[in-house]
């Protein structure tokens, strides 16, 4: 880059040459600017002189600008824009955010969050575009690489390069359909539950499955020497739901949000086995890379994101699983 000769140019020039291609009248463009029409003349000949170029050519009263004008035209004002998003940097404002944004949601979170999260922004940032996915290569990675700008995901060790901020905690019960034969009853037992084939759902981020991926169920039933069948292992939420719904397969479930009520009138939830030990509670958390921490737009996001979280959590839930491997 030739700083020196950019060092000859005065930059607030650049700001004038906008408004005289804008308003092609030397007397307009000095209005807009708020100077004298004679210094808006003066300001017209230092362009001449360091651009040299005439710039414009009057006919009656209006500047007819010249080629070199017509092409400075089109490049001047995104160079301006660029100019004017550096030295603003920290005032955002959502209402003029024009982009998208980039989530990895698991579809449990999603169904619950992304509808309400679409609505914030469709009120206070109509120019953000939403493109949310449950399935990634590699959530750290994508995030490194500005592919994700945001995930959701359980909490667990990640590198000192992706930042963590809660979300919400989550504690076990069993999930059935509501004609199940241990519908009617107030507790269940492990010796009842595990009678009956499970449907394993992936809470996690995962672009694949597999039935020998344990869970944290499995886990605690191995401590035991037990172990339970696993009539189907998926990461299609709404598959899970409608095996539920039409089988006697029992789904381990955690409370989140309250965006499936047309399924769930066909659901019934029972407190985990007091005979089966247990982790306790699942936390979620919130994951961004810390090169966009300074974003005003990343700032002002992720605490829509733990508002809208936060108060999910502490809202009259519903169930929704949560027998993840890990």
């Amino acid at each position: 880059m030739n700083l020196q000769k950019l060092s000859r140019l005065d930059l607030n020039l650049l700001v004038s040459l906008q408004a005289l291609l804008e308003e092609k009248s030397v007397t307009r463009a000095a209005e807009r600017l708020f100077i004298t029409q004679p210094a808006m003349s003066r300001v017209l000949q230092r362009l001449r002189d360091q651009l040299d170029d005439p710039l414009f050519t009057r006919t009656g009263n209006k500047l007819i600008p010249t080629p070199k004008a017509r092409d400075l035209q089109l490049r001047l004002p995104s160079m301006l824009e660029d100019i004017l998003d550096m030295v603003t940097e920290g005032e955002f404002d959502p209402a003029a955010y024009v982009g998208e944004v980039t989530i990895a949601i698991p579809e449990f979170i999603a169904i619950s969050l992304a509808s309400q999260l679409t609505g914030v922004l469709n009120k206070y940032a109509p120019g953000v575009v939403l493109s949310i996915s449950s399935e990634t290569d590699s959530v750290e990675g994508e995030l490194a690489d500005g592919i994700l700008d945001f995930a959701i995901d359980i909490e667990k060790d990640i590198t000192s390069d992706i930042t963590k901020r809660h979300l919400a905690i989550f504690s076990p019960t069993i999930w059935m359909r509501e004609g199940h034969p241990l519908a009617q009853k107030s507790r269940v037992t492990l010796n009842e539950i595990l009678e009956y084939p499970f449907v394993q759902y992936y809470l996690l981020i995962a672009k694949r499955v597999s039935a020998r991926t344990d869970a944290r169920f499995d886990r605690a039933l191995r401590e035991l020497g037990r172990k339970r069948k696993k009539a189907m292992v998926t990461n299609q939420l709404m598959t899970a739901i409608e095996t539920i719904c039409d089988t006697d397969c029992l789904m381990v479930a955690a409370k989140f949000g309250s965006g499936m009520e047309r399924e769930l009138h066909r659901v019934v939830s029972k407190r985990y086995p007091a005979d089966l030990p247990h982790e306790g509670t699942v936390p979620l958390v919130l994951l961004q890379h810390k090169r966009t921490l300074g974003s005003p737009m990343h700032r002002w996001l992720s605490e829509i994101i733990v508002d809208l979280a936060t108060g999910m959590e502490g809202s009259e839930s519903q169930l929704l699983p949560q027998d993840e491997p890990s």
